[in-house]
């Protein structure tokens, strides 16, 4: 069975996140496991700490089947660079068993920018999500084409039966939602809380996350 595992920093966890792991869950016939990131490198430091991180994605999932979080980045000390979790997920699960990352387009896109990353295709498969304003029909940054040439696949029993190397454009409708977009409307006083799950929105207000301004605009 393919272990797939969706990581990122989740800041916060919003209906995108949800659609992109309901579609990789409904294509692929697997778990989905969101892995929260302790410390992302390739970015500012989130707005909310890995705890309230991960709490926001167990409310997210409570009531979705075949979705699962997975805090094996928290529990681990250092930054949290794919290529380690991935030796620690090898090392645990062997050198057989089939393991897929699923990332967006703009993180796939940007894959040379990550630590040894050409040594990831070794360890996983990549199923990538499109995502609005990052289309993959464009050309690829030259040494990224390189690497991925002849990767691509459609069939789900590829990435079963192999451990590593393959990449599954997932099919599912591109997401307008960010999480940068979230953070800015609530800092703003406009309109968000169509944008997250209602358990996510509570915690959000509940823990003052992503402060708004003085004038107290109301988010409603």
């Amino acid at each position: 069975m393919l272990k797939l595992f969706y990581g990122g920093t989740f800041d916060p966890v919003h209906n995108g996140h949800l659609a992109i792991a309901r579609a990789a869950r409904d294509e692929l016939g697997c778990t989905v496991r969101l892995m929260p990131a302790a410390d992302p490198p390739h970015r500012a430091p989130p707005g909310a700490d890995a705890g309230q991180r991960a709490r926001m994605l167990e409310l997210a999932i409570a009531d979705e089947p075949g979705l699962v979080v997975d805090r094996r980045e928290l529990d681990r000390e250092g930054r949290s660079y794919s290529i380690e979790t991935l030796r620690e997920l090898r090392a645990a699960l062997g050198p057989d068993a089939p393991i897929a990352l699923l990332i967006g387009a703009d993180s796939f896109i940007g894959l040379p920018s990550w630590r040894e990353w050409r040594a990831l295709f070794d360890f996983t498969h990549f199923v990538v999500a499109p995502r609005s304003g990052n289309p993959l029909d464009g050309p690829l940054p030259r040494e990224l084409a390189a690497m991925v040439e002849g990767r691509w696949t459609r069939s789900p029993e590829v990435l079963e039966s192999t451990p590593a190397g393959w990449l599954f454009l997932l099919d599912q409708p591109l997401q307008p939602e960010s999480a940068s977009e979230v953070r800015r409307r609530i800092a703003n006083g406009q309109a968000w809380l169509d944008l997250v799950p209602a358990a996510v929105a509570g915690f959000i207000l509940g823990q003052g996350l992503y402060p708004r301004p003085a004038s107290g605009f109301s988010p409603l």
